[in-house]
């Protein structure tokens, strides 16, 4: 069953594009809130918004946008090059986002927040799990994102991360920033994911006939057919529900 905070299509906007705006618009449809948590860590080496800052722009763009599905907390990637870039430890950057997302729902429980398993290895992914279980933090009722994916130079290591948690936890999980090889190995574990690979396609060809832009790396009509695309390809009974561009 999909899960309660998992929409099966809708947009997946960044917290770092929605905080400068003066106005917002509003929703015509459902979408997912990313924090921004890569930008934030690549470029400060930690995260510069305080918690209860973050929860007042999410509840801002609650508000005034309409219609958000959930939002992600602000975790911390394991990625080498981030552990580097902070000088922790990947225990300390899982602890980092166990403790924030208990700080998120202290704060402002109504949100529907989406907590973030985090890890390099395997072991790693189950150590975090553990650390929210024990601190009997909500997992069931929602989406439970699987994050420092996107950037793994083997797609099969990272479905296998994904297939492995699904099976082992239970857990609806959110895919962040799947590459279509992995999607393509691992789909049917998740309840939905993300991905910019449609835009990074649309920069390498030709816009589509009658637009008037070079490419259509911004172009919704791009999006949604490379959505339909991908979703065709993947396993003829699949689990995921949804997929955010």
């Amino acid at each position: 069953a999909a899960a309660r905070h998992a929409p099966p299509q809708g947009d997946f906007l960044s917290r770092r594009t929605l905080a400068p705006r003066r106005t917002l618009p509003r929703a015509l449809g459902s979408w997912a809130l990313d924090s921004g948590a890569f930008s934030e860590i690549r470029l400060n080496g930690r995260w510069q918004v305080p918690a209860k800052a973050y929860v007042a722009e999410v509840q801002r763009f609650a508000r005034d946008i309409g219609q958000m599905e959930w939002a992600a907390i602000q975790d911390w990637m394991c990625e080498p090059d981030m552990i580097k870039k902070t000088g922790l430890s990947v225990a300390q950057h899982q602890s980092l986002t166990i403790e924030n997302y208990a700080r998120l729902l202290d704060i402002a429980p109504e949100i529907p927040w989406v907590p973030v398993l985090q890890g390099w290895s395997f072991s790693d992914y189950l150590r975090c799990l553990d650390g929210y279980q024990r601190r009997n933090l909500p997992l069931a009722d929602r989406s439970v994102g699987v994050g420092s994916i996107c950037r793994r130079g083997r797609e099969k290591e990272a479905a296998g991360i994904v297939s492995g948690l699904a099976i082992q936890s239970g857990l609806s999980l959110h895919g962040f920033g799947m590459k279509l090889l992995a999607l393509k190995r691992a789909g049917e574990y998740l309840a939905s994911a993300d991905s910019m690979a449609w835009s990074y396609n649309a920069r390498r060809q030709p816009a589509l006939p009658g637009h008037s832009h070079q490419h259509c790396s911004n172009c919704v009509l791009w999006a949604l057919r490379w959505r339909d695309r991908l979703l065709a390809s993947l396993s003829v009974n699949p689990r995921q529900q949804g997929v955010f561009s």
